[in-house]
């Protein structure tokens, strides 16, 4: 591997006697991982545990398996399975990632809320956001609020709003260079300083957003102290911030000069690389009285919705109906008034309105457990491999006409029409795959 000119150096400064099993450590493979949804609600048993975590496991899961596209498993590396650990947010908190594509940390985070609460999974870039709402509609969560936008312009509308902020803050991306080398094209000297000067900006309106007593979690993908310790030390200087001790967990090093921090290292963690640091919020950050988001919906819409889940669900879902045009969202309760704000996904999306009739999504058909819903066709994985190519499905006996869940391997793949014995594909055309 040749490494960006003065990387060498900078790490042989840093490390010193470790320098040398440092640098030959991105000759390695990159280590693959992934996670167990534990929203979902039939699971299967995977080898390869990773230690001291409660859903990672080492391996490579296919993007084409049943246990992805229905949401049971998301691939992420080890390293970056820890950010979300350290967060641990509680059922019932307030939580925002505040730069969340592709959505690997903001689906962890929403498996320690188990759709209780709120997340706001925010992405910047219009591009990414895209990628982020796919992810997070797979995955399942019904509390979740995917937004594309501004650190500044988030900060108007949530002052003082958050019990937990997890900030992966846009960084040099040295812990990348063995999974993505492309990363080492963007690497200079300078860069780690000018990543850092963007990282401050970023942190200054995410600190305005944090409730009394809310926590921070800062993390980069990067070993640059000046992206890492600096920042941290910033933090304490310019807030009142109390630093918590993060567990030192797989090989985990103590930051330098910061031993409550971690640092992981490929080799001595097995994984990428990854920085991460706890913070506490102990300042005062009055949470101005806020205009609650609420229902729009006409008198027609409401009771097309509520016969719709009469007739198929057997829960309550619970939040703010709205809609947007035709579309019908289930909103997280608590929110303040999102109207000025770029919205990539408003909550969960529960279907559409056409004439006189409600037509279920697809997502409302993932983050549904079969328990959950009156009526649904489980198919065998050989009918999965049509399904997903966007054919019809033959049943074995005929049933009643109407809206079933798809379910395969014991959970939710969408909303589907039964005729007789035919199951009509509503697999999304822009995922559809043989």
């Amino acid at each position: 591997m040749q490494f960006p000119e003065g990387f060498v150096e900078k790490y042989e400064a840093i490390l010193e006697d470790e320098a040398r099993d440092f640098l030959a450590s991105f000759k390695q493979e990159a280590v693959s991982a992934f996670r167990v949804n534990p929203l979902k609600e039939s699971q299967l048993s995977f080898a390869a545990a990773i230690p001291n975590t409660p859903w990672g496991h080492y391996g490579k899961v296919s993007g084409k398996s049943p246990e992805h596209v229905t949401g049971l498993v998301y691939s992420q590396e080890p390293a970056a399975q820890m950010v979300a650990q350290v967060a641990q947010p509680s059922p019932g908190m307030k939580v925002l990632d505040l730069a969340a594509a592709p959505g690997g940390k903001s689906t962890q985070l929403a498996a320690y809320l188990a759709n209780q609460g709120v997340l706001v999974s925010n992405e910047i870039s219009s591009k990414r956001a895209k990628i982020l709402v796919e992810n997070m509609e797979r995955f399942g969560a019904t509390n979740v609020v995917v937004t594309n936008e501004s650190a500044d312009r988030l900060a108007k509308v949530f002052k003082g709003y958050f019990d937990v902020i997890v900030l992966d803050a846009p960084c040099s991306g040295e812990g990348m260079f063995r999974k993505q080398p492309d990363a080492m094209d963007y690497w200079s000297t300078d860069y780690p300083c000018q990543c850092a000067s963007l990282q401050r900006e970023i942190l200054e309106d995410a600190v305005t957003m944090l409730a009394e007593g809310g926590r921070l979690i800062y993390s980069t993908c990067t070993w640059s102290p000046e992206e890492n310790e600096e920042i941290v030390h910033w933090l304490l200087d310019t807030y009142d911030f109390e630093l918590l001790p993060v567990e030192h967990v797989n090989g985990m090093v103590a930051g330098i000069g910061l031993p409550e921090t971690a640092r992981m290292y490929p080799h001595h963690f097995k994984g990428e690389g990854q920085f991460v640091a706890h913070l506490q919020f102990k300042g005062e950050n009055p949470a101005p009285k806020f205009k609650a988001s609420k229902s729009n919906l006409s008198r027609e819409q409401l009771a097309l919705w509520h016969d719709f889940a009469q007739k198929h669900l057997r829960v309550n879902l619970t939040g703010i109906l709205q809609t947007f045009g035709d579309q019908l969202y289930l909103l997280p309760e608590m929110l303040p008034d999102l109207g000025k704000l770029k919205i990539a996904r408003n909550g969960l999306h529960l279907g559409t309105f056409k004439k006189k009739r409600f037509e279920p999504s697809f997502a409302l058909g993932l983050a549904l457990k079969p328990s959950q819903v009156k009526q649904r066709v489980e198919i065998n994985d050989e009918d999965f491999v049509k399904y997903v190519a966007g054919e019809t499905v033959q049943l074995s006996e005929a049933r009643p006409n109407g809206w079933y869940q798809v379910v395969v391997q014991g959970n939710g793949l969408g909303f589907a029409k039964v005729t007789g014995n035919v199951l009509k594909n509503y697999y999304p055309k822009g995922l559809r795959f043989r």
